[in-house]
């Protein structure tokens, strides 16, 4: 199994969580991102850098993601498209996708596209606070140590630390 970062939008606080997990557990964590990311020197963390343009980071992520891996994005088309490839997707408030909820996250994405297409202010989602944070991790060491544990590999012991 891989963790796959939707790098470009993601979070510092959450990379920092990410790169925490993986070198608690040895999984392999790749961020992709137009951007040159820096990672920690750990020889299962690295980043991928793809052209600038639409779609091109999700693009390489599907195209390399294989089933059973895990997908961290806030963008639920992306989402949606992990899911149907058999990976499973969780965003930087720890919010897990699922196959019984995204047609509905992607019909109201839709909708909100809708409105700000028609000169409506939606705004945008509230900062990510210290409780969004908790979440994730408290959702990504579950993930991870359900996994892992099917496996046989190395237990995530708690990703969160007081300095979070």
């Amino acid at each position: 199994m891989k963790i796959w970062v939707d790098a470009d939008a993601c979070p510092v606080v959450i990379k920092d969580i990410l790169f925490k997990a993986a070198q608690r557990t040895g999984v392999q964590l790749i961020l992709v991102a137009n951007q040159p990311i820096k990672t920690p020197p750990a020889k299962n963390i690295s980043s991928l850098r793809v052209q600038s343009g639409f779609d091109v980071a999700d693009n390489e992520i599907v195209n390399r993601l294989e089933t059973g891996d895990l997908v961290i994005t806030s963008d639920i088309p992306l989402a949606a498209e992990v899911l149907d490839k058999g990976g499973h997707a969780l965003n930087p408030r720890g919010e897990r996708y699922s196959p019984d909820t995204i047609k509905a996250k992607l019909g109201m994405r839709d909708f909100m596209d809708t409105m700000r297409a028609s000169g409506i202010h939606t705004g945008g989602p509230p900062a990510l606070n210290q409780s969004d944070r908790k979440s994730f991790a408290d959702n990504l060491d579950k993930f991870l140590t359900s996994t892992l544990k099917r496996s046989g590999g190395k237990s995530c012991n708690s990703i969160l630390t007081p300095d979070n």
